[in-house]
């Protein structure tokens, strides 16, 4: 009985981290949109899911300082994934190869583009740290890294569809930026399949703006 009820909680645990999390592998056969908007670049991905540890989509990024974009199939896959009683715990990892081209004018010629990274979260009903880092390489566009580390606090626990809310902090680093570590407060929202994100980074100062949703 008691192993029984114990893979109880951890389905209603998963299930309930699938519906409301921002995870780059979503349920088998799910489509997820995401929009990402942060101090550096605006991004939209489309991803598929066809098994439980990976997925593939399309994804187009604007650089906009560096008047580039970028557009690329980016697979991710699931090495690790931890559950707890009252825990969950992820590992990701990562790539993309496609196409830079210039905008804005930008008179450089298109050229081939990698990305590579890792994305690390846990998280409880009250309680989420992640980390995430990337870097890309799109060749006489130049070259970037980053890392991010967040924190979040929920001050309240819902039911699956009533709405969430989430208290989070942000501090990232990109060595290539004027201001290369910066900190971005947040409020994250979430019901059912959709989530949304929004910050104002306070070092270099620019608006956050992140929309998920699974279909």
């Amino acid at each position: 009985m008691r192993a029984r009820a114990r893979l109880l909680l951890l389905l209603i645990f998963a299930v309930g981290s699938a519906v409301v999390s921002a995870r780059p592998v979503s349920y088998v056969g799910g489509w997820t949109f995401i929009e990402e908007s942060n101090r550096q670049s605006t991004a939209a991905l489309i991803h598929y899911t066809p098994s439980p540890s990976w997925s593939l989509g399309l994804r187009n990024e604007w650089v906009r300082d560096a008047n580039y974009a970028i557009t690329s199939l980016q697979p991710t896959y699931l090495l690790k994934r931890w559950f707890g009683q009252e825990y969950q715990a992820n590992v990701y990892l990562q790539g993309g190869l496609g196409l830079a081209s210039g905008t804005s004018g930008n008179p450089l010629s298109s050229t081939t583009a990698a990305t590579a990274g890792v994305i690390a979260d846990w998280e409880t009903r009250r309680f989420f740290l992640g980390y995430n880092a990337r870097y890309v390489d799109a060749g006489h566009f130049g070259d970037n890294a980053m890392q991010l580390f967040r924190m979040g606090w929920a001050p309240y626990e819902g039911d699956t569809q009533d709405l969430h809310t989430w208290l989070m902090l942000e501090i990232d680093h990109r060595p290539e930026s004027a201001d290369s570590v910066s900190v971005t407060p947040l409020l994250r929202f979430f019901r059912g399949a959709a989530l949304l994100e929004v910050g104002f980074n306070i070092v270099d100062p620019t608006p956050l703006l992140n929309f998920t949703y699974r279909f």
